[in-house]
């Protein structure tokens, strides 16, 4: 059998910072036909498959071009509901229906700024060695060796105070999730690998193309650098997306 690749796009309908945020108008287009069409470009995946228990999610994600062929199940639709379990649910299903998967790729719903090219970099990652993801990731934009909290009085503390005088060049640098995407072997999915891990490999997203959206406060500072980063290609140096 001929092997399947297939994107599995989360998208619950209870979110509670942003109501309805997958589906929220964002630049013309709701936020879910985004990272749809990114991957429908990158021509990857023989299925595009949104998990939801929302019946206007699922309307919406047909009208932008992906499937909804099951419904997700309440028991994974929950505010504690983890990445990795909803993947495994949804790569179990596949199986199920007899699709012989050799990749999974998890692609979050509010990624409005992921291109195909990354999704093909994903994937050359994975194939790459024995790794059980390969995952969007972005180095933060300030020194994390730097940083500090709050203390109890009111002041502040470092957080690392053995590079209170080392020099930032001098520190090494530090990555962070980008939430776009997540490719696993099937086997990784449905083992409950965690994707932070020896196991994995970072596909590196400059830190300009991310804007992880949690809160309203996110959506607008994404709305306002949109228009600049939907004309740029991927390495900021044009053509990109066109917003309608």
């Amino acid at each position: 059998m001929i092997p399947v690749r297939v994107a599995f796009i989360p998208a619950r309908g209870g979110s509670k910072r942003i109501p309805r945020k997958n589906i929220r108008p964002f630049c013309g287009k709701p936020m879910m036909a985004w990272p749809i069409e990114a991957a429908r470009a990158s021509g990857l995946f023989e299925h595009i498959v949104v998990s939801t228990d929302d019946k206007e999610i699922a309307r919406v994600a047909k009208a932008c071009g992906a499937e909804v062929p099951f419904a997700r199940p309440a028991s994974l639709a929950g505010d504690h509901a983890g990445t990795v379990e909803v993947i495994s649910h949804a790569t179990r299903w596949a199986l199920d229906q007899g699709w012989p998967l050799s990749a999974v790729c998890c692609i979050y719903a509010t990624s409005p700024f992921l291109h195909a090219s990354d999704l093909e970099r994903g994937l050359r990652t994975l194939e790459s060695g024995p790794w059980a993801f390969a995952f969007s990731a972005s180095e933060y934009t300030s020194p994390v060796y730097r940083s500090f909290r709050r203390s109890a009085d009111g002041g502040v503390e470092m957080l690392f105070p053995e590079h209170a005088r080392t020099r930032s060049q001098d520190l090494p640098a530090v990555l962070h999730d980008a939430a776009q995407f997540y490719w696993g072997r099937p086997e990784s999915w449905l083992e409950g690998k965690p994707i932070f891990g020896r196991h994995s490999a970072p596909v590196i997203v400059p830190s300009w193309r991310v804007q992880d959206i949690d809160r309203e406060e996110d959506w607008q500072r994404a709305e306002v650098v949109a228009p600049a980063i939907l004309r740029l290609g991927p390495s900021g140096q044009g053509p990109g997306k066109q917003s309608s």
